[in-house]
C-alpha cells in the first residue's frame, strides 16, 4: 500500500475520534492540542519515507515552529484582539442596560401575546448579536429574555430553542465571527486575507434574515396551549431604561465598518464610548473613567477566556492540517467535484456534519476538510467557497448542545436535550441547506 495511503487512513480514523471525542462533550482546547501533535508526528514520519510537499525545505524545527509558535500567533495578530474587543462592547452593552432596554421595549411592544413577543424578542436578540460575542453577554440577555418567554407561557424548550437560534442568525451578521473564520481560510489560501467584510455582509444578512425566518417558523410549529410557567419577568422601572438616544450603538461597530470602512476595534471602542456617554456612565475623575474602562475590558476578557483557550488549540490544529493535508488529498482529493452547483449541493446535503464540531465545522474538525477541499480546488474563489464553510459552521454550531451557552441554557430553563434537539438539527439543516443554495446563486457564477 502507497505509504501516502496509510497514513491518509490513519488520520481519517483518528480524524473519526476526533469528531467521537467532540459529540461526548470532552474538553476540546486539550483534545485539539493532542491532534494536532498526533497530526504532525504522522506527518513527519510519512516525510522521511516519502517526501510531503507541505513540508518541502523545512527542518523538523521548522515544522514544530509553525504548528506550535506561528499558528497561535496569528491567531493572536488577526482574531484574539478582535475578539477582546468584541467582548469589551458586549460588556458596554449589558452594563449600561442599553441591551435590556430594547429587550424591555420589544415586551412593551408585543404585550401578551406570546408568539409576536417571541418573535419581536429573537430579531431584537439577533441584531445585538451581530456586534456582541462571549458567553458572558448571552447569560446577561438570556437571564432577562427567557423569563419572559416563559411567563407569557412560551413552553420552556421552545423559548431557548427560540432564543439560541436567534443567537444563531446574528452570528452570521457578526463581524468577530467573520474575522475568525476568515483567519482560519487563510491559513490556507492567503487570498482570503483579501476578503472582507463588506464582501461578505451581503451574504451575512440575507442569511440572518433566512435563519430567523426558519426559526421562528419552526418555534411556532412547536408551540402549544401549555399553561404558563411558574416563571414571573422582573419589573422594572422608568428610571432603568437606557435613552433611546443610545441604542443605535447596538450597531454602530457595523455601520463603521460597512458604510465607513473604519477598522473594526476603532468601532468597538467609539461604539462603546458613545454608548457610555450617552448613557450618562462616562463619569467622575479621569482615575474612575480609567478603572471602568479597566474593568470593562477585565469582565470582556474574563467571558472569552475559555474560547481564547480553545482558539489557540485550534490554531496549531489548523497547521498541522496543513501538512496532513497532502494525506488528506491522496485519499479524498478525487472526491471533491469541480462544479460550483455540485459542491453547493454537497454543503447543503450535509451540513448537519457540522453538528458536534463536525468535518464541516471551522470551529470542529472541519479545518482538515477545508485543506483538501482547497488543494484540490487552488482556484476556487473565496467569495463562493468562504460562505459554504461558514454557512455548514454557523448554523449547526450555535444550535449545537457542545456550544457553551447552550450547554449552559440546559441547566437553566432545566430543558432536556432530546426535546431541544427535535427542533435545534432540523432547522440548522434547514437553514443550512437553503442558505448553501443561495450562495451558488449569488457567487457560484464566479467559479
Amino acid at each position: 500500500m502507497n505509504v501516502n495511503v496509510f497514513i491518509g487512513i490513519i488520520m481519517i480514523l483518528s480524524f473519526l475520534g476526533m469528531v467521537w471525542y467532540c459529540v461526548k462533550g470532552l474538553n476540546l482546547m486539550v483534545g485539539f492540542a493532542v491532534m494536532a501533535t498526533f497530526w504532525t508526528a504522522l506527518a513527519l514520519v510519512g516525510n522521511s519515507i516519502s517526501p510531503n510537499s507541505a513540508m518541502e525545505g523545512k527542518s523538523f524545527i521548522d515544522v514544530l515552529t509553525y504548528v506550535y509558535a506561528d499558528g497561535p500567533a496569528g491567531y493572536a495578530k488577526s482574531i484574539l484582539v478582535n475578539v477582546f474587543f468584541g467582548a469589551f462592547f458586549g460588556r458596554v452593552l449589558v452594563e449600561t442596560g442599553i441591551a435590556s432596554t430594547l429587550i424591555r421595549k420589544v415586551v412593551e411592544l408585543g404585550g401578551d401575546k406570546p408568539r409576536i413577543t417571541m418573535g419581536l424578542l429573537c430579531i431584537v436578540t439577533a441584531i445585538i448579536f451581530m456586534s456582541m460575542t462571549g458567553i458572558g453577554p448571552v447569560i446577561s440577555i438570556a437571564v432577562i429574555v427567557l423569563p419572559i418567554m416563559l411567563s407569557l407561557g412560551v413552553p420552556a424548550p421552545v423559548a431557548m430553542f427560540s432564543f439560541m437560534g436567534s443567537i444563531m442568525a446574528g452570528i452570521f451578521g457578526n463581524i468577530v465571527n467573520f474575522k475568525q473564520y476568515q483567519t482560519i481560510y487563510a491559513g490556507f489560501n492567503p487570498a482570503a486575507e483579501n476578503y472582507t467584510y463588506n464582501d461578505y455582509f451581503q451574504m451575512g444578512v440575507i442569511c440572518m434574515v433566512v435563519a430567523l425566518v426558519v426559526v421562528l417558523i419552526v418555534a411556532n410549529i412547536f408551540m402549544s396551549k401549555k399553561a404558563a410557567h411558574a416563571w414571573a419577568a422582573k419589573s422594572f422601572t422608568v428610571s432603568d431604561n437606557a435613552p433611546a438616544i443610545s441604542w443605535i450603538s447596538v450597531i454602530l461597530p457595523v455601520l463603521g465598518v460597512v458604510v465607513f470602512q473604519i477598522p473594526i476595534i476603532l468601532g468597538f471602542c467609539l461604539a462603546g464610548i458613545y454608548a457610555l456617554i450617552t448613557t450618562g456612565k462616562l463619569k467622575g475623575t479621569y482615575s474612575d473613567i480609567c478603572r471602568l474602562f479597566a474593568k470593562l475590558f477585565t469582565d470582556g476578557s474574563i467571558d472569552v477566556a475559555p474560547m481564547i483557550g480553545f482558539l489557540l488549540t485550534l490554531s496549531m490544529f489548523n497547521n498541522a492540517a496543513a501538512y496532513a493535508a497532502p494525506y488528506f488529498t491522496a485519499i479524498l482529493g478525487g472526491f471533491v467535484p469541480r462544479s460550483a452547483l455540485v459542491l453547493a449541493l454537497i454543503f447543503a446535503i450535509l451540513t448537519p456534519l457540522g453538528f458536534f464540531r463536525g468535518p464541516l465545522n471551522l470551529v470542529g474538525c472541519g479545518t482538515a476538510i477545508l485543506a483538501v477541499v482547497i488543494a484540490a480546488l487552488p482556484d476556487a474563489p473565496v467569495a463562493f467557497l468562504y460562505p459554504l464553510f461558514a454557512i455548514t459552521t454557523i448554523a449547526p454550531q450555535h444550535l449545537d448542545i457542545t456550544q457553551s451557552w447552550v450547554a449552559w441554557g440546559f441547566g437553566y430553563t432545566k430543558v432536556s436535550t432530546k426535546d431541544y434537539m427535535k427542533m435545534s438539527i432540523p432547522t440548522g439543516w434547514i437553514v443550512g441547506f437553503i442558505c448553501c443554495i443561495l450562495a451558488f446563486v449569488l457567487y457560484g457564477g464566479l467559479m
